[in-house]
């Protein structure tokens, strides 16, 4: 199926055929990502509106009538357009699954049941497929049937409880992290059941959810709360950075900005800052203690100069710190250039799109792809005569 000398072939997961069934964000995005390894993704969608995303828009900005986060998050992917509860489509969709390595969904449990194509159905047609589904929370319990959405997570979660400061509401994350930290679980998953099934020839099914993938992210944290006779985390008052860690942790005002302080010595950032009374905290515990009076010494003292000031006094003695930067000052800097982050999609109707890149590199390679997400449809009269679909 595949040209020997054809390029994809230098990307690791070349020659594989993923099937991704899903919608929103992180089905889709594992997706994504598999394609941006070299797999071939096709994108199911039912043939009248497609996938929801293309509608879900963020800050209502579109391209071609749909909106930016569904072209950023389906790119590089195949279209094939199939009506589910039709019998005929649904015939043909089966077909497909025979010749796939990988299937990816995310309707809420027993949809897939119903359709026929739940894991134990499609690998009897397929004993070497993959099969990969997101939940909300998980198959069973009392929580089944909650809708799956990236801020109920987050807000179920516990996570929300550790960002603003003491005294303030729950903050959740401004970014979909249930969203995005599930999307990556499930690929790391994907990947590994591909692997033994190198070895046993035989797939297997990858199920996560967003609940069990929020709370994995903060293992770390709750794992102290599990070692601490289960204390409620303590967020700081000022300036929280991290409800478990002690002064310095945070970020600063500056007199023209913001500084990031991660974790040092505070005796060490009173010599080099000027800042007599830090001296008198030579005692680690008190970091932790008095860990906002502190930080209120530091947030006074750090008005008085600007960041790239304290920079200036900070970087050169070893000490962990950082500018808070826009997105507008991080594209002008040489780091964020060398990085060669982003790159320009192609739409289905030729508009181009500036998006980010895949982050990782094999063999010192950046991946890169000009092409779009698909419109609904784009190839299934290509991919059924491939295929023979009929």
């Amino acid at each position: 199926m595949f040209d020997v000398h054809h390029p994809l072939l230098m990307k690791p997961l070349a020659g594989l055929i993923v099937l991704d069934f899903s919608q929103f964000l992180a089905g889709p995005a594992a997706a994504m990502r598999l394609a941006d390894l070299g797999a071939r993704v096709i994108k199911i969608e039912r043939p009248q509106g497609g996938d929801i995303c293309r509608q879900l828009y963020i800050s209502n900005l579109g391209v071609e009538g749909e909106s930016t986060l569904f072209h950023s998050i389906n790119r590089n992917k195949e279209g094939f357009a199939a009506d589910l509860k039709n019998p005929g489509d649904l015939a043909l969709v089966r077909k497909l699954i025979e010749k796939a390595d990988v299937l990816i969904e995310n309707f809420r449990p027993g949809v897939m049941d119903k359709l026929g194509l739940n894991f134990a159905s499609v690998s009897k047609i397929n004993p070497r497929l993959v099969y990969g589904s997101i939940t909300g929370y998980g198959t069973t319990g009392p929580w089944v049937g909650k809708p799956g959405q990236d801020l109920l997570a987050q807000s179920m979660s516990g996570l929300a409880w550790l960002s603003g400061n003491d005294g303030e509401p729950p903050v959740p994350m401004g970014i979909a992290v249930a969203d995005l930290t599930t999307s990556a679980h499930l690929v790391e998953g994907i990947l590994a059941c591909l692997v033994r099934r190198g070895v046993t020839g035989i797939g297997g099914r990858v199920e996560v959810s967003l609940l069990e993938s929020i709370l994995d992210l903060q293992f770390e944290v709750i794992t102290t709360h599990l070692n601490d006779g289960g204390q409620s985390p303590h967020r700081s008052a000022v300036s929280n950075g991290h409800a478990y860690l002690g002064a310095p942790y945070g970020i600063y005002a500056t007199s023209d900005g913001f500084l990031a302080l991660a974790m040092g010595a505070v005796p060490t950032l009173g010599d080099l800052l000027g800042c007599a009374p830090l001296l008198e905290f030579s005692d680690k515990q008190t970091w932790f203690t008095q860990r906002d009076e502190i930080k209120g010494i530091l947030r006074d003292h750090l008005k008085t100069h600007t960041a790239a000031h304290w920079l200036g006094i900070l970087e050169p003695a070893d000490i962990w710190c950082a500018e808070v930067m826009s997105w507008q000052k991080l594209r002008q800097t040489e780091g964020y250039r060398a990085l060669d982050m982003e790159q320009t999609i192609q739409c289905p109707h030729g508009t181009p799109m500036p998006t980010l890149r895949c982050p990782i590199r094999i063999d010192g390679e950046i991946y890169k792809s000009p092409k779009g997400a698909p419109s609904i449809g784009q190839d299934t009269t290509s991919i059924m005569a491939e295929f023979a679909l009929r």
